[in-house]
């Protein structure tokens, strides 16, 4: 299935995407698209009875805005130098075990919203990222079975930095991670039943139409599987965590002098088989 969010900011209801890719109103049976929905089966399970039996309302898309396919989300994990590319465009070394980092769930927005260029910032850059969703309670996972089993469905990210607050201005990387509207995410939550092989996933950015980013989830270093396998060690995740898996080769900090960082009035746009696709323009804070 693929789940969605639709309206204005705040004020989103729930929806669904089906086969025939006509927009359907879930608000009538489900109270939105969250953590109580994506860990309880049987509410699942009415979804996608309501489905097949064609019964959900169709609603008008005209116009209307796409939110986060995701609301009440308890944490973003996210996973530094994951794809070889990007470890190799950067001079750095392969690591050991992933490079492990928080975004917060309040800099996430909408697939199409706008991004805010901070404040001060001239180094804003562009990350695009398969996002893994939380369907189950998971600690102490010891299989990928395991792991994977607790994984509702997938979506695209775009983990917007700021390389000078991350990396110039002391202390972890909070600092260029969790500005405003610094996690764009959807446009829709992909139920992992229909992404049979999260390592066959090709990922592409583009930025005023030009390609920045174009890689596989093949080329990560990690895994999936064993991220949230790995995760799980150190944290206990729930149903509405969201993990972001890292970004591959082409990020504007991996460029030579000068690099493109982004601008306002830049539109990034990115995508990912099978989870659709993204366009942010920017603006100053």
């Amino acid at each position: 299935m693929k789940l969605l969010r639709v309206g204005p900011m705040g004020a989103e209801r729930p929806a669904l995407l089906d086969e025939e890719g006509t927009l359907r109103d879930l608000s009538g049976l489900v109270p939105d698209v969250d953590g109580a929905l994506l860990g309880d089966e049987a509410a699942l399970d009415r979804v996608r009875a309501a489905v097949g039996a064609r019964v959900l309302p169709v609603l008008d898309g005209r116009g209307l805005r796409i939110g986060p396919p995701l609301a009440r989300i308890g944490k973003i994990v996210c996973v530094g130098l994951n794809y070889r590319d990007h470890a190799a465009e950067l001079g750095a070394p392969v690591p050991a075990e992933p490079v492990l980092f928080m975004k917060a769930p309040d800099t996430v927005v909408g697939p199409d919203d706008t991004v805010l260029v901070p404040r001060g910032s001239d180094k804003t850059d562009y990350e695009v990222e398969l996002a893994v969703v939380i369907g189950r309670t998971a600690r102490y996972l010891r299989t990928r079975e395991e792991a994977l089993a607790a994984v509702a469905g997938y979506a695209i990210t775009n983990d917007v930095s700021e390389r000078a607050f991350q990396a110039e201005r002391g202390g972890q990387w909070d600092k260029g991670k969790n500005c405003e509207t610094f996690n764009p995410l959807g446009p829709w939550l992909v139920t992992a039943d229909e992404i049979p092989d999260p390592q066959a996933l090709g990922l592409r950015l583009w930025v005023n139409g030009e390609p920045r980013q174009n890689s596989s989830t093949a080329e990560q270093i990690f895994p999936v599987a064993w991220v949230v396998r790995y995760v799980s060690q150190f944290m206990t995740l729930y149903p509405g965590d969201v993990i972001n898996t890292g970004t591959p080769a082409g990020v504007a900090v991996g460029a030579p002098d000068p690099k493109p960082y982004l601008r306002a009035g830049d539109v990034v746009e990115l995508e990912i088989d099978g989870l659709g696709r993204q366009r942010q323009e920017l603006k100053n804070a």
